[in-house]
């Protein structure tokens, strides 16, 4: 059987070696920080772009809501939106790699090699991501209706003192139990996963497992570095999502140098 040129596909690129895990100090996540900023401040325009895009969604999100008179879901979308800020940062990590390596900082350099992610193995990554963002949602309306199916409220937006009442408390005790659970998941497999799938080629499912050995072998920093980075995000979406413009590009910018200490990668796939 013959083959013409016309049905023969490009080769994929070879395979990296899976890197090795690193052993973490706290000094590594103060370095990782005060590299982020020197990031942020190399690169400002970048990073107020990147940022506008995620506060975009935040602003219609929530208009979404007011127009639709579901403005108190507002509560459990807001904990939950954080979810996706990794993947957002993925156009950071890109300006931080071609800092760190002296390569040209162009719109059109970035944006290509952000763009050619749709044939990869990122866009996976992202429906993870939304995955778990739905599942939360879902699980929060479930735990609303076992809560607070039988209270006798009028509007749920205007009467928020029903959050203070026995199945209130206990809803909020047990959503945010689940809510952190998920959310430390989450972040195991993805902290790490989503710049290494941008920086080197391998498969979604063995980058999330790195990702997760890394922060079961760095547990206590880790964690430190998850919730230094939910707390980050939440105090930036207070004041109507515009604290984004400054928390998001730090985080994506320092968790790029967070993952380059926390991974080695053999020679010469460095």
């Amino acid at each position: 059987m013959t083959t013409t040129s016309a049905t023969i596909d490009r080769e994929p690129p070879a395979a990296s070696a899976v890197p090795s895990i690193n052993t973490l100090t706290s000094q590594d996540l103060r370095a990782s920080f005060a590299a982020g900023w020197q990031d942020l401040k190399a690169a400002p325009v970048y990073g107020l772009v990147f940022a506008s895009v995620y506060v975009a969604g935040g602003w219609a999100l929530y208009l979404f809501l007011a127009v639709t008179g579901q403005i108190w879901w507002a509560l459990p979308i807001t904990l939950g939106f954080p979810l996706l800020g990794p993947f957002a940062a993925v156009g950071l990590y890109e300006v931080s790699r071609r800092l760190e390596q002296g390569e040209a900082l162009t719109w059109g350099g970035v944006m290509g090699v952000v763009l050619d992610q749709r044939h990869r193995q990122l866009p996976t990554m992202a429906w993870v991501v939304l995955v778990f963002f739905l599942f939360w949602n879902f699980l929060a309306h479930m735990l609303f209706a076992l809560f607070m199916g039988l209270e006798a409220m009028v509007n749920v937006s205007s009467s928020l003192g029903y959050l203070l009442t026995i199945n209130g408390v206990s809803m909020l005790a047990v959503g945010s139990l689940v809510g952190g659970v998920l959310s430390f998941v989450l972040f195991s497999i993805t902290v790490l996963s989503l710049p290494l799938l941008l920086h080197k080629e391998l498969d979604f499912v063995t980058a999330m497992i790195v990702s997760f050995q890394a922060v079961q072998a760095n547990l206590g920093l880790m964690l430190g570095w998850g919730m230094t980075v939910a707390t980050l995000l939440f105090v930036g979406m207070l004041p109507g999502f515009l604290g984004l413009f400054l928390v998001l590009p730090l985080l994506g910018h320092a968790s790029w140098h967070l993952y380059r200490r926390a991974l080695s990668h053999p020679a010469p796939d460095v």
